[in-house]
């Protein structure tokens, strides 16, 4: 299978007072909202995270209306061990609550399975996993679990299996990839303190670099974006909604010229993320804002 290149965006559809850790999700008009505008822009595939209720009313849109999507559907799994490097995390979970995160997340998979067969002709692909695997993370899972995720929802839905993760990551991951249909990439120049000049040549070098580790295996990008405000994070010059438009009109310039599906990050703002500073740039990576009004790369009609 190889997925072809059409416009992708990651989606989520919380608005201000809603959020995945509150379990308060948008309802089914906002989300026909924020769907009718995606397809305004020409998107076809979109990327959701969990195999929640948000996503499963996202789906039962997409039938009711006959909208022109496919939907790539993963599991966000919790930590199954301790890392003691991640640097915001004090506290280690005890040896009772990773039992009961390794008993979720096979929940999660249960649950992707039954979502993507009852909707299957809505679904691009399904992913075991986001961001599992990197020395930094919070909700590490060890790659022999998410092998037996990849079997278990292959057996269980017959749909192409992904695991979503930073470009640098996969040359651990020799063993997962072997059993995954394609590979899914992050590649983020922004946090690696590129320029915007500079940011596409680094989404090209992330892209071979994992290409040459697994050169039977499609690799896509399943995260690449570009935030519109920072604090002292990143450097504040290159942050805006100018460089952002040049940025994903480049990107996708380039990846369509290529082939390569791309997920942009992200349709809509989300101010739950985060801690409380209102500049913190994990809120801003929307080519909307949280109040649907599009951004500078929407008003000036530049994505390609």
């Amino acid at each position: 299978m190889k997925i072809a290149w059409k416009k992708a965006i990651c989606y989520s559809g919380y608005r201000e007072g809603q959020s995945p850790v509150t379990g308060i999700i948008p309802t089914k008009e906002e989300i026909l909202e924020d769907l009718m505008l995606l397809k305004e822009e020409g998107f076809s595939y979109l990327r959701m995270y969990d195999p929640n209720a948000h996503a499963r009313r996202v789906l039962e849109l997409i039938k009711e209306h006959s909208l022109p999507f496919s939907v790539m559907v993963g599991i966000d799994p919790r930590a199954e061990y301790n890392n003691k490097g991640c640097p915001w995390l004090k506290t280690e979970k005890t040896t009772l609550e990773l039992e009961e995160n390794m008993v979720y997340n096979d929940a999660q998979i249960q649950m992707l399975a039954e979502l993507a067969n009852e909707y299957k002709e809505y679904f691009l692909a399904v992913s075991i996993g986001n961001e599992n695997r990197p020395s930094w993370g919070a909700d590490l899972v060890t790659e022999e679990r998410l092998v037996g995720f990849a079997a278990t929802l292959r057996e269980k839905t017959g749909l192409p299996v992904t695991y979503c993760e930073g470009a640098g990551e996969w040359k651990n991951l020799g063993k997962l990839a072997e059993v995954l249909d394609f590979i899914s990439i992050h590649s983020y120049p922004l946090w690696n303190g590129k320029t915007l000049k500079e940011a596409v040549r680094m989404n090209e070098s992330d892209y071979r670099e994992v290409v040459s580790l697994y050169p039977d295996k499609q690799v896509i990008f399943t995260e690449c974006g570009w935030t519109t405000t920072c604090n002292s994070s990143m450097d504040a010059s290159q942050v805006g909604e100018e460089q952002q438009k040049k940025y994903l009109n480049e990107l996708l310039l380039w990846t369509k010229s290529m082939d390569i599906p791309v997920f942009l990050f992200e349709a809509f703002d989300e101010p739950w993320k985060g801690g409380p500073s209102p500049q913190e740039p994990e809120k801003h990576w929307g080519i909307f804002g949280v109040d649907r009004v599009g951004k500078q790369v929407i008003k000036e009609r530049a994505l390609s």
